[in-house]
């Protein structure tokens, strides 16, 4: 690469890394073209982008960002996933890619400015979807309603039993 295109691919990856809110690099030493082609399809599905980046071009484009503590990651070859909207889709492919790859191996990441290890990006890996997690979450915030329509229809039923029962037992005598 010349100057000029190096430049530019800095410039470029600063601007996604400003609006990135999380950020994943690997080692994808060993991996072949069709392994990498995979991978790659799985992170366009999560809407995130992969690339192979030197380390030097990485570390400028990273500087003075919420993701430069991301540095202390960036040694041998490296990957980097840059995830602009949900991080967990992003985190579950890789992790899943790394367990099924054993020449692929995660370094770390970066989540909202907060520098992540491999384990916190397997552990981001096991949430559940932004959709399941909503779906729990309105399941509370319903119960306490449908516990108080359920107290109140109790009441009349009750009534009614109670007057059933009486009118039962006089009727046997």
């Amino acid at each position: 690469m010349n100057k000029t295109s190096k430049e530019q691919l800095v410039a470029e990856l600063t601007e996604k890394m400003k609006e990135a809110k999380a950020a994943f690099v690997a080692d994808y030493r060993g991996i072949s073209v069709e392994q990498a082609n995979r991978l790659r399809g799985e992170l366009y599905k999560a809407g995130v982008e992969y690339r192979v980046v030197k380390n030097t071009l990485l570390k400028r484009a990273i500087a003075g960002t919420a993701n430069e503590c991301l540095g202390t990651y960036l040694a041998g070859p490296t990957s980097v996933t840059i995830a602009i909207g949900d991080p967990v889709a992003p985190a579950k492919a890789l992790s899943d890619f790394a367990k099924t790859t054993d020449k692929f191996e995660l370094k770390g990441g970066v989540l909202d400015g907060k520098l992540l290890s491999a384990a916190d990006i397997k552990a981001l890996a096991d949430l559940p979807s932004r959709e399941v997690l909503l779906a729990k979450m309105l399941g509370s915030l319903n119960a306490p309603a449908s516990n108080f329509v359920g107290v109140l229809a109790a009441i009349p039923r009750s009534l009614v039993l109670a007057l059933a029962a009486v009118r039962d037992q006089k009727a046997a005598a």
